[in-house]
C-alpha cells in the first residue's frame, strides 16, 4: 500500500479510537489501542520500536523508540499534550531521516476532536514514495 492510502488508514483507525476513549488517558494507551485496530485491520505494526543512531562510523543502539511503525513504512509518534511545540516537530522529522521512513503523522490525543491533533510530515528524501 502507498504511503498517502495508509496514511488515510491510519488516520481513520486513531480517530475511532478517539471517539471512543476521548481526550484525558496516558499516551500509552492510545499506542496499544491503536496498536490494537491497526493489527486488527490486517496491517503490520511494530510497537516501540528501537530507532539506533549512526553516527560516522560507530552505531548506537541505544538510540530511540519509535512509538508505532506501520508497514515499516510510516512513523507514528503519538503525543497527549495541551499542543504541539517545535520539539515534537524535531522529534519525527529526526525518526524520518535516521530510519529513512518516507511519511510520519504526530498525533495529539488531547484534543476534543482528534482532527485538530494530527500533523503529517513528509522526508523530502522520499518525495517519489506518493501517489500523484
Amino acid at each position: 500500500m502507498d504511503v498517502n492510502p495508509l496514511s488515510n488508514k491510519i488516520i481513520g483507525l486513531a480517530i475511532e479510537v478517539h471517539k471512543n476513549l476521548g481526550p484525558g488517558l496516558l499516551e500509552s494507551a492510545y499506542c496499544e489501542c491503536l496498536s490494537y485496530e491497526i493489527r486488527k485491520s490486517g496491517l503490520y505494526v511494530e510497537s516501540q520500536k528501537a530507532l539506533p543512531i549512526i553516527y560516522k562510523d560507530i552505531k548506537l543502539e541505544h538510540g530511540y523508540r519509535l512509538d508505532l511503525l506501520v508497514e515499516n513504512k510510516l512513523v507514528l509518534e503519538l503525543k497527549t499534550v495541551e499542543c504541539f511545540t517545535e520539539v515534537h516537530f524535531a522529534q519525527i522529522l529526526t525518526y524520518l531521516k535516521l530510519g529513512n521512513y518516507p511519511l510520519g503523522l504526530l498525533i495529539n490525543f488531547h484534543t476534543k476532536t482528534l482532527k485538530e491533533g494530527i500533523k503529517r510530515f513528509i522526508n523530502q528524501n522520499h518525495i517519489d514514495s506518493y501517489d500523484q
